[in-house]
């Protein structure tokens, strides 16, 4: 994975890492092994987007989801395709469309004339990979079937409760400079994202080597990777959940977030001018995790402050609103949370 470091950078500050492992030597080892595998099937069918790589990687350790953003034809749809290919789960695609209604999701219960009695038939939410494309093309009816299964890992149907599969974890997608037809994401459900992560456009030299994968067929080789087992996905959950965050990385996270409120040690002058409401308790809770996620992909049983910096802005910057001033003065939520991250000094 693009996040491993060198042992030289792996141990920099030994004062935040617990006297003894609670990861044992063979559990990092196969731990390794199984990153490397996903990262084999995305070298082979995704050229560059290392980014977005980390966040689809790192949400899935941290079992949180993810909203990628991004104009056309930029591999959003491939990505979450190459996961789902990569663990070896289950995978529905489903294209969001204002006329799409919760039971196109969720499910519905059909009445057999036969014998008389309703049956139910599970919605393709019912998978361990979900890809919603396009989802502020679906009505805020449809949206908030999709946050209760997101939250809170379960539909209801006909008064039944059914449980989604275990990992479960939904990739959206949406479109940010076409508005016709769409509709804004709810607040309530952007905040249930583990991180939002916004792509750009390959670079030159990446964009040249699709063209030559596609002429020569590359892309849709059939993988040589065997991906890993939905077993080994829920070992790496449950290493993620044992790696160990000190006192200190939690007051800084602490800080962090109550920085973006108008708070924490250092509260910056002028922040209530451009931020209207900063990130929630789940905000904490969330670049914890990811710090968690990525010290796991670095080879590390221990946080230090550099996780919890690396993927500061597809964490944080869909939980901060910003004023209508900031808004209209075009000042993006990264140049926040930078001077949020500058203001607060690291463990």
């Amino acid at each position: 994975m693009t996040t491993n470091l060198t042992s030289a950078q792996a141990a920099p500050a030994p004062h935040l890492a617990p006297t003894t492992s609670p990861i044992s030597y063979d559990d990092t080892q196969r731990a390794n092994e199984l990153l490397g595998s996903i990262s084999r099937v995305f070298d082979q069918r995704i050229v560059g987007q290392h980014a977005l790589r980390t966040a689809l990687v790192t949400s899935l350790l941290a079992s949180g989801h993810v909203l990628l953003e991004s104009v056309p034809g930029l591999a959003k749809t491939l990505s979450a395709q190459t996961l789902a290919a990569s663990v070896g789960g289950s995978f529905h695609r489903i294209q969001c469309t204002p006329d799409l209604m919760p039971n196109d999701i969720i499910g519905t219960q059909i009445y057999n004339y036969a014998t008389g009695e309703f049956s139910t038939q599970l919605g393709p939410v019912h998978a361990n990979l979900v890809l919603l494309d396009e989802i502020n093309r679906s009505s805020a009816k449809t949206q908030s079937a999709m946050l209760e299964a997101m939250q809170e890992k379960q539909t209801s149907i006909g008064g039944e409760v059914f449980k989604l599969p275990k990992p479960f974890m939904v990739l959206a997608t949406q479109n940010p400079i076409e508005e016709e037809g769409t509709y804004v994401l709810p607040e309530a459900q952007m905040d249930r994202f583990l991180m939002k992560e916004v792509l750009t456009y390959p670079a030159p030299d990446d964009e040249v080597d699709i063209l030559q994968r596609m002429a020569s067929g590359a892309l849709t080789a059939p993988l040589t990777t065997q991906p890993i087992a939905l077993a080994d996905v829920e070992f790496l959950q449950k290493l993620v959940d044992k790696v160990y965050v000190d006192t200190s990385i939690k007051q800084y996270i602490v800080a962090i977030i109550n920085t973006t409120r108008g708070g924490g040690p250092r509260p910056l002058p002028g922040l209530n001018q451009h931020v209207r409401v900063g990130a929630s308790p789940r905000g904490s809770i969330a670049l914890m995790r990811v710090a968690q996620a990525l010290a796991l992909q670095s080879g590390r049983s221990y946080v230090v402050p550099d996780d919890v910096k690396a993927l500061r802005h597809a964490v944080l910057r869909h939980r901060i609103v910003r004023t209508y001033d900031a808004l209209a003065n075009n000042v993006p939520p990264e140049s926040l949370i930078d001077a949020v991250f500058a203001a607060v000094p690291s463990p």
